[in-house]
């Protein structure tokens, strides 16, 4: 048996030495009609739910994302917002941008390099997209009635539900936030300690809102009474966002990113995400190896890193497409030419500092949020990514509204001495919406849908949505391996190659091979372990004349599992 040989067995061993049995693991389910796959189980069942019932894939979205915003609220909501992509059965795609905008009294200097007010607080909040949205899509493509979509989570708003491991774990990091605010205090720590996991959490002024929003659609969110309760709390607050913020807000219809590679096509979101074009970037250089075992082992690692640092250096070119021209970028980033001269200058010996890699700007340091991927019985397919940036967001909560709201002003970049730079393309500016690494994807082969796959976890989603992919449809692994598999990530800037060391909230072990760390650093890489959970949900399609099949993975650091029927 050859060395290579050899080295490809024991990784698979590795790999099944840390697995039970995938039949023996919750999160995975095989079903045949439909599978929903969340963050939280609890908002996966309701999914599958709607679909039982008659739903398709779009209303499964609509139910789960506001269960999401509930029993989730450090990581999404309706006081932020969103991209979903949607597949139709007969082929049709479309991609709908309801990410947060800057309020129009927002200006590029507003922080007078108060960094803590862009991170925190009412300043950092962006006016909210995701109610629009929905509906939207609801509206367009959903089939069930819109006030039945919403009455779960209503129900557990107002009838309590249980503290979740990692819910409880996002609240520790930030305690002091929760208590230092008046409506987190109130819902999460009722006496003056933060509650615990298993405890009842009660979020009864949410629970009217979604009544609210169930009986009149976006309207008493964007021009009506929610609308003036939430504006009458951040004025109160000291915010700037108006009535006029709320009204004007639009869902914007983009145009998907489309790219052939590794014999799949990719289906992404546009700018103002930059997942898609980071994540065909780095498939298009990586595809110039001998595939696959110019990326197994250890040099399989260092190349995956290059890739991304290069990827994450263009991707620091990108912001809105209605404030920054990006479409010269976009086509160079998915040119599989421009790809054959990057992975040119990839060294097998070496990593380099970031001017190696031709970045103009700093990258923005997106956060926290929660993904979402479903196939229905017709096949139609939804991968939906939700956020309110960081754990809770700006650590506000709307106390007449029951609204966490988002810090999503944070993905702007800023002006500083050290630049110098007007033009810098994810600057601030009114109506402008932040770049993000959201990376929601659909994977078709000859044109049949294939997967449904996205992650949550800020700047990382991109390299773990990536390494998945590569895990499932290049290294064969099963979809609940290729989640669970160790990962690796990269952004470019800070020179830094960061290597999964974390405990997850059910006591799985995640850690790169002290011997690929080694190998990095033979190669000049400067590693740090990371400890926070980068979390993917995954849904594989095989549908032959044989069989009909569908497999649904949620990533076990978060604690969340698919369900389906």
């Amino acid at each position: 048996m050859s060395s290579l040989s050899v080295l490809c067995l024991a990784v698979v061993l590795l790999f099944l030495s840390l697995l039970a049995p995938a039949s023996a693991r919750r999160e995975e389910v095989v079903k045949s009609e439909g599978v929903v796959a969340t963050d939280d189980g609890r908002c996966s069942e309701i999914g599958r739910d709607v679909l039982k019932n008659g739903g398709n894939a779009v209303d499964a979205a609509v139910a789960a994302a506001f269960c999401l915003g509930v029993v989730s609220p450090a990581s999404s909501g309706i006081g932020g917002g969103a991209f979903m992509l949607i597949r139709l059965a007969n082929g049709t795609t479309k991609a709908f941008d309801m990410r947060e905008t800057a309020p129009m009294k927002a200006s590029q200097d507003m922080y007078n390099d108060n960094h803590i007010l862009k991170k925190f607080g009412i300043l950092s909040v962006a006016v909210p997209g995701e109610v629009k949205g929905l509906f939207k899509a609801w509206k367009e493509h959903g089939s069930g009635k819109w006030a039945d979509l919403l009455k779960p989570a209503e129900n557990l708003a107002r009838n309590g539900f249980k503290i979740s491991p990692y819910l409880r774990h996002q609240m520790e990091a930030i305690e002091s936030g929760i208590l230092a605010d008046e409506g987190l205090r109130r819902n999460f720590a009722p006496d003056g300690k933060i509650l615990n996991i298993n405890d009842t959490c009660y979020n009864r002024e949410l629970a009217d809102t979604l009544q609210l929003i169930s009986k009149e659609g976006p309207q008493t969110f964007y021009m009506g009474e929610v609308a003036r309760r939430l504006i009458n709390d951040i004025r109160k607050a000291g915010g700037i966002i108006t009535m006029e913020d709320l009204r004007n807000y639009e869902v914007k219809m983009r145009e998907p990113i489309v790219g052939e590679v590794l014999d799949h096509t990719i289906i992404g979101m546009p700018p103002p995400s930059a997942g898609a074009a980071t994540m065909l970037l780095m498939l298009n250089v990586l595809s110039l190896y001998q595939i696959p075992y110019g990326l197994f082992g250890d040099l399989g690692v260092h190349r995956k890193i290059e890739a991304l640092k290069h990827g994450f250096a263009l991707r620091s070119n990108l912001g809105d497409p209605d404030f920054v021209n990006v479409s010269a970028v976009i086509t160079e980033m998915l040119s599989p030419r421009f790809a054959m001269a990057l992975q040119r200058t990839i060294s097998d010996q070496k990593t380099y500092g970031p001017l190696h890699y031709g970045g103009r700007w700093n990258p923005p340091r997106d956060h926290g949020t929660s993904h979402v991927s479903i196939v229905d019985k017709n096949r139609n397919a939804v991968a939906m990514t939700c956020t309110v940036n960081s754990f809770f967001g700006s650590e506000v909560l709307s106390p007449s509204t029951g609204i966490v709201l988002n810090n999503q002003m944070d993905d702007f970049e800023t002006p500083n001495i050290f630049d110098g730079l007007l033009s810098f393309p994810n600057f601030i500016s009114p109506g402008k919406r932040p770049l993000s690494s959201m990376s929601p994807t659909i994977i078709l082969k000859d044109g049949k849908l294939k997967g449904v796959l996205g992650g949550s976890g800020g700047a990382h989603i991109i390299g773990s949505t990536t390494q998945v992919f590569l895990n499932h449809f290049v290294h064969e692994m099963g979809p609940l391996e290729a989640i669970m598999a160790p990962r690796f990530y990269h952004t470019w800037v800070p020179n830094k190659a960061y290597y999964e060391n974390l405990t997850s909230v059910i006591g799985d072990q995640y850690q790169m091979a002290k011997r690929t760390v080694e190998f990095l650093k033979q190669r000049r890489h400067s590693v740090k372990e990371y400890v926070s959970a980068i979390v993917c949900q995954f849904v594989k399609v095989e549908d032959n004349g044989r069989t009909r099949k569908l497999v649904g993975a949620s990533d076990p650091r978060k604690g969340g599992y698919p369900a389906g029927y």
